[in-house]
């Protein structure tokens, strides 16, 4: 794949204005999937999680998962949205080899939630309020694998295979309006969002949420204007036009949502400086090299021949349903993070990097679990999160919050230290069991006899015999060379502190 020419990102935003949109898809967390009573669940041998229906054979007919249906609503109304009285659902016609039916079944122009708005923190603490069109309803297609090519891409590929687990299962998809404004800020803006919506339907408790396992995903719309048309149009009193969009799909990643935008910010305003033309087409992210590349022709609506799904009424819910889902919602992002700040003590500083790492949940699920709130921030935002960056993968992937107060336990019990604890990180995270279980594997713990730890002293002041008497001298930082050897004789299993204590209690003998 050609390497594109990059535009300097400062001067990309000199001469171009970026504007923005995104379409972020969530997996509903129910029992079934959306319109079957197949299993609705992560993983599981190709081709399994299926039934008659999913496999779109002929006389099978779609049922609606009313659990579904509770959570677009509920979804909805934490966006701000409207609820449609009456909606309904649209075949979405268009070549999908991993729909065995070959259309979708969506919602068009009547999706269940409507009109809502979505309010986003950027590192800095400001506030950048995001307009969502619509959220609908819409059921997701299988995975393809594609065998023979270098790099798991179509391109080259020898032939693919089709599991249709995940073809079916239900998924409501958040469209923006058009988003002005973000300026050098739409890359860090991009992230914000997508982290805000994925901690909406957390704390919603509709779906997993996990962007590593297409929980959740972003479709991020990009294009750029230049600042002299937009100059020029608001003289004449005229608006200003908008360029050609990009529509770079399923980014599974924050940082990769934000690193996309850049790139594509910086590769569209190359081309469009040097008297070039964007394609109107999709684009995929590739994690491993930073760069996009070209999909398909971006279809419109129309190349869609949307028309109602006639297998399907209308959805109708209730007043009182609305009302009730509406009392049930928890609390707003905005203010969950307000009581989160007080309750956990943290100065403005500390909190902001909390926000800003996006581990907002999974240290709260830590606390939760048990473990300090100063501890649980510590470890995600330090250790877990280099783990994570050297990975390119999300921090959440890397191991649980139970996992994590289950270590910051063992630390705070003094049977870890914080560099053995590490090591028991590293063992969780390669899959080897729970951080007891490794610290049990891996002979971790923390040596609390005194027995064995005097006879580390003892051999460790055979080889160092003035040791003794430079402490004796006040020499105190002499200590320092056997407690070093101790720690290296056990491993780093010694407790340091207790070793200290004891070779200064020999020297007063």
């Amino acid at each position: 794949m050609a390497k594109a020419e990059l535009m300097d990102y400062d001067r990309a935003l000199e001469l171009f204005e970026p504007v923005l949109g995104f379409e972020v898809h969530v997996e509903l967390n129910t029992r079934t999937k959306m319109f079957s009573d197949a299993p609705n669940f992560f993983g599981g041998e190709p081709n399994t999680n299926v039934t008659p229906v999913d496999l779109g054979l002929p006389g099978t007919l779609p049922v609606v998962n009313e659990k579904a249906i509770h959570y677009s609503i509920s979804l909805g109304l934490a966006l701000g949205c409207s609820i449609r009285p009456s909606s309904r659902f649209a075949r979405k016609n268009y070549f999908y080899p991993d729909l065995a039916k070959n259309y979708q079944i969506s919602q068009y122009d009547e999706p269940i939630a409507y009109d809502g708005n979505v309010e986003v923190e950027l590192s800095d603490g400001r506030l950048f309020q995001i307009s969502i069109e619509r959220a609908h309803m819409e059921e997701d297609a299988g995975k393809l694998t594609h065998v023979g090519g270098s790099t798991g891409r179509i391109q080259g590929a020898e032939y693919s295979l089709v599991d249709y687990n995940r073809a079916g299962v239900p998924l409501v998809e958040i469209v923006t309006n058009i988003i002005y404004g973000a300026d050098r800020d739409a890359p860090e803006l991009a992230k914000a969002y997508v982290s805000t919506i994925r901690d909406i339907v957390r704390s919603l408790g509709i779906s997993d949420a996990k962007m590593e396992r297409g929980n959740l995903r972003c479709d991020a719309n990009i294009s750029l204007r230049s600042r002299q048309s937009v100059a020029d149009a608001l003289a004449a009193g005229d608006p200003p036009p908008l360029g050609t969009r990009t529509e770079t799909k399923n980014v599974n990643s924050l940082r990769s949502v934000e690193r996309s935008i850049r790139y594509e910010i910086q590769r569209q305003a190359a081309i469009l400086d040097a008297g070039g033309t964007i394609i109107q087409e999709t684009r995929h992210w590739h994690e491993d090299t930073g760069v996009t590349s070209a999909g398909r022709p971006k279809s419109d609506a129309d190349d869609y021949r949307y028309f109602p799904e006639p297998d399907l009424l209308p959805v109708e819910p209730s007043l009182e349903l609305i009302e009730s889902l509406r009392a049930a919602l928890p609390e707003a992002p905005a203010i969950r993070r307000r009581r989160l700040r007080e309750a956990w003590g943290f100065t403005e500083l500390e909190f902001q990097d909390v926000v800003n790492s996006g581990l907002l949940v999974e240290i709260e699920e830590t606390t939760a679990a048990g473990a300090s709130p100063a501890q649980a921030r510590k470890w995600w935002t330090g250790e877990i999160a280099r783990l994570a960056n050297a990975a390119s993968v999300d921090a959440s992937s890397l191991v649980s919050s139970i996992h994590v107060s289950e270590l910051i336990g063992l630390i705070e019990a003094g049977e870890l230290t914080d560099r053995l604890a590490r090591q028991a990180l590293e063992g969780v995270v390669a899959g080897e069991g729970s951080p007891i279980e490794v610290v049990a594997s891996r002979g971790l713990a923390v040596v609390s006899d005194d027995g064995a730890l005097i006879a580390a002293i003892d051999e460790a002041l055979a080889a160092q015999p003035d040791v003794l008497e430079k402490i004796r001298d006040g020499k105190v930082q002499a200590a320092g060379a056997v407690i070093g050897a101790v720690m290296k004789a056990m491993k780093g299993t010694a407790d340091a502190a207790r070793v200290r204590e004891l070779v200064l209690e020999r020297a007063q003998q």
